[in-house]
């Protein structure tokens, strides 16, 4: 059927059909892998990179960094609490103690929280998997 179609089409026509079609089939491809977490960026960027930085590397001392960072490994889903409720206390990050309290983000949804924690997850040349919104979502509701 569509070899018939194609009968009717002026062969430039055809060809300038077909490169179209390649070319949003490559953009569909390589354009939406390249950043699958472009909100959690944007979000990351306005909520968190003013004390954690754009790199992810903290503030020496006080800030504790997200690149590189065994407790976001190990604590994937903590991270969701300490976003929404904020946290004070000391925390061991990467074997050093961080002591800085840190305010809550009440205004993220548990939707932009899971999108933010899977960003900092593949960020900075982390590769720490990928949480789901309903663990994000039952997390938030044991939070302390």
């Amino acid at each position: 059927m569509v070899s018939k179609i194609f009968e009717f089409i002026p062969t430039m026509t055809k060809y300038t059909f077909l490169l179209c079609c390649l070319f949003l089939f490559l953009i569909s491809i390589f354009g939406c892998q390249s950043q699958p977490y472009k909100q959690g960026e944007i979000l990351y960027n306005n909520f968190c990179a003013n004390c954690h930085m754009e790199d992810g590397s903290g503030l020496k001392g006080n800030i504790p960094p997200l690149a590189g960072a065994d407790y976001v490994k190990e604590n994937p889903l903590a991270t969701a609490c300490i976003t929404r409720k904020g946290m004070a206390g000391e925390l061991m990050v990467n074997g050093a103690n961080y002591n800085q309290p840190m305010p809550a983000i009440t205004e993220l949804s548990e939707f932009e929280i899971t999108n933010v924690i899977n960003y900092i997850n593949h960020a900075w040349g982390n590769d720490y998997g990928v949480v789901k919104l309903k663990d994000v979502r039952a997390e938030l509701s044991d939070c302390p």
